[in-house]
């Protein structure tokens, strides 16, 4: 498990990139001071490594691989290609003035993703927000800052949007609770949009809308909401991303990913179909 905390700064693929070090080394059945012996650092060093909270060299991350037994071509220069990858900023960093670097991790990890999969309580999901909706939301959560800032903020979710519209870019599947759709935020007229806006999105081939009806009551994924990312990499492990209110939990150990995996499939199974999924929205909009 790693825990991303406001200040850490890593970035996304540098957590891809430590993950599959730390996959190989214990592949290997190797420690991490067996490992820091070969690059001429410490234990510690190899730990930040893995965990993703310092930058690679390339000279290292080829002695690791070697050490570890990575022979193959393809398999090496995949590696190679993600740390090349890993030390390049993301057009986010424009916005490193307000964003927890807990979250820039999130960002990167989303604009890496080849499917993102999302279970939500308390609100859309933010690639599907409007821009009306969006500005209710961060407002309600920015007490005391500037509108200037909370105008960026909105553009900066507009802009993270971009992604689905991409020929690349990744399928994404939301199951959202009905206490999120019938919550007024922004008021009545910004919520109508808002849904009317979710009855559009799920014309787009690469987006399915489920919804965790009220009528089912209590359900496996009680906990709170989370998404779990898969990686056009196959050698990339899935990461599960779950938001703290300062800090960010990203997991990627199988047993971990395994158990969100497991959870997102139940809640796929008893919310709503697509097509039931557009009755409801319409009933909502209808009753509002």
């Amino acid at each position: 498990m790693t825990q991303v905390q406001q200040g850490s700064g890593p970035t996304a693929l540098r957590i891809l990139l430590g993950s599959q070090l730390r996959r190989l080394r214990e592949a290997k059945g190797l420690s991490r001071e067996e490992a820091a012996h070969l690059i001429r650092g410490s234990e510690s060093k190899i730990s930040r490594m893995e965990l993703g909270r310092v930058g690679l060299r390339e000279r290292d991350v080829a002695d690791l691989l070697t050490f570890y037994g990575v022979e193959d071509e393809a398999a090496r220069s995949a590696v190679m290609d993600l740390l090349l990858r890993a030390n390049e900023p993301g057009w986010w960093h424009r916005f490193n003035d307000l964003l927890p670097s807990w979250f820039q991790t999130y960002v990167g990890l989303e604009e890496a993703a080849s499917r993102i999969r999302t279970y939500e309580v308390q609100f859309v999901p933010g690639l599907l927000q409007t821009e009306e909706y969006a500005k209710a939301v961060i407002t309600a959560g920015s007490a005391g800052v500037a509108p200037e800032e909370i105008t960026r903020r909105v553009d900066l979710r507009m802009e993270r949007q971009q992604v689905l519209d991409r020929p690349d870019g990744p399928f994404f599947w939301a199951v959202i609770d009905e206490a999120a759709l019938r919550r007024p935020i922004g008021g009545s007229e910004v919520m109508r949009a808002q849904l009317e806006h979710l009855l559009d999105l799920m014309r787009q081939p690469n987006i399915t809308i489920q919804v965790m009806p009220f009528s089912f009551g209590g359900h496996s994924a009680e906990g709170g909401a989370f998404s779990v990312l898969r990686f056009q990499d196959q050698e990339l492990p899935d990461v599960v991303y779950v938001e703290q209110l300062a800090s960010a939990l990203y997991l990627d150990k199988r047993e971990e990913v395994d158990r969100y995996s497991e959870v997102m499939e139940r809640l796929c199974a008893v919310s709503t179909t697509p097509g039931e999924t557009t009755d409801i929205l319409r009933r909502i909009i209808k009753e509002n």
